[in-house]
């Protein structure tokens, strides 16, 4: 074949290719695509860490209970973050409220313990302290519902989770949780709680943790200039997510084994937290939280949640799986909010719910 008859197969080609990808265009355009963009969460914190505003800007649950644009609540959380305020409650008028104690926990204050109650503590970070969720839904309400509606009386929960945290962290929490004099402390985990050194750390610039949506925010979605391509966009989307998805499963995996040089600290934290409690004749149990990705098939993270159980139970450590009671369901319904994928109100409940006999058991009850 000539030089020639060549050069014509491939002009040939290539105008076939640009006429698909021109009429690809046309069709995503026509059907109204656009790529999925949200804005980012934001947070409206007092000087005290004493009330907390998390901010989303939609409501499609119908959810969160203040709107911040309503001159009763201008009023009421205003002065908050004055410098900040008009802007989030334009751009992102949900809310729900935290309040804090002097230990920065969304609980009472720690207090002498009623003669012949049980005290439980649910201990953690954002997932247990209920980013996004009110207060009377969180793990640590709904659980202390379940034991007085069977044990009037008898049982007191306290929410010691702490938004922000890991190991070493953590620990810090830990020894502020043990003001209130817990019998058994439930350590609710999340799979990004591992100490991490710095050289594992920074390969999380390359991943999305898969809690806060980083890969789809786009406050600055509308300030790019110049038309752009659907198709390109959409392509784009597509090859991030795979590429980001394979190097965050492996991050998450790699965090709970011998490639980070953290865990090896971590488990010695979680066994130091152990003696501390049976020193005091309390308990522990670990009750690992799934990340709520992946649970209708396939959830990738299983080895992690088998590699916790066989470390508690190699310490006799009481170990508690909280993934069998999500399994099988779709993740997003136990979103807080598409772009804030902590547990909402559902899955504290269902955890609640997973958690009361075995908090039961370990009473021996």
């Amino acid at each position: 074949m000539s030089a020639r008859a060549v050069l014509g197969n491939l002009a040939l080609g290539l105008a076939s290719l640009a006429l698909v990808a021109g009429a690809a265009e046309l069709a995503l355009r026509l059907a109204g695509f656009a790529p999925e963009r949200q804005l980012a969460t934001r947070r409206m914190v007092d000087a005290r860490w004493t009330r907390l505003l998390d901010c989303y800007p939609s409501n499609p649950r119908g959810y969160f209970p203040i709107d911040l644009r309503t001159p009763e609540n201008r009023a009421l959380y205003g002065r908050i973050a004055p410098h900040r305020f008009e802007a989030i409650a334009r751009d992102h008028p949900w809310a729900v409220l935290s309040e804090y104690n002097h230990l920065r926990f969304r609980e009472l204050p720690p207090a002498p313990r009623p003669p012949g109650t049980r005290r439980v503590a649910v201990f953690g970070d954002s997932f247990t302290e209920g980013q996004g969720v009110q207060e009377r839904d969180t793990l640590a309400r709904v659980l202390e519902a379940r034991l007085a509606a069977s044990f009037p009386g008898r049982f007191e929960v306290r929410n010691c989770g702490r938004r922000g945290l890991d190991f070493p962290e953590l620990s810090e929490a830990f020894e502020a949780c043990l003001a209130y004099e817990p019998d058994l402390v439930v350590y609710a985990l999340v799979l990004n709680d591992a100490e991490r050194p710095p050289e594992f750390q920074s390969r999380q610039r390359y991943v999305n943790d898969w809690i806060l949506d980083r890969e789809r925010l786009a406050d600055d979605a509308g300030s790019r200039p110049g038309p752009r391509s659907r198709l390109l966009e959409l392509v784009g989307d597509r090859l991030s997510a795979w590429r980001v998805g394979r190097e965050t499963t492996r991050w998450y995996l790699d965090m709970w084994s011998d490639a980070n040089p953290g865990w090896a600290r971590t488990q010695g934290r979680i066994l130091e937290m152990d003696r501390q409690l049976r020193g005091r004749g309390a308990r522990l149990v670990v009750a690992p939280w799934p990340l709520l990705v992946g649970l209708e098939s396939g959830y990738p993270f299983e080895r992690v949640h088998e590699t916790l159980r066989s470390f508690c139970i190699g310490h006799a450590i009481a170990f508690h799986d909280l993934l069998p009671v999500f399994r099988g369901r779709r993740s997003s319904e136990l979103w807080v909010h598409e772009v804030d994928r902590h547990p909402n109100e559902l899955a504290q409940r269902l955890a609640a719910e997973s958690l009361l006999p075995e908090v039961l058991r370990l009473d021996g009850r």
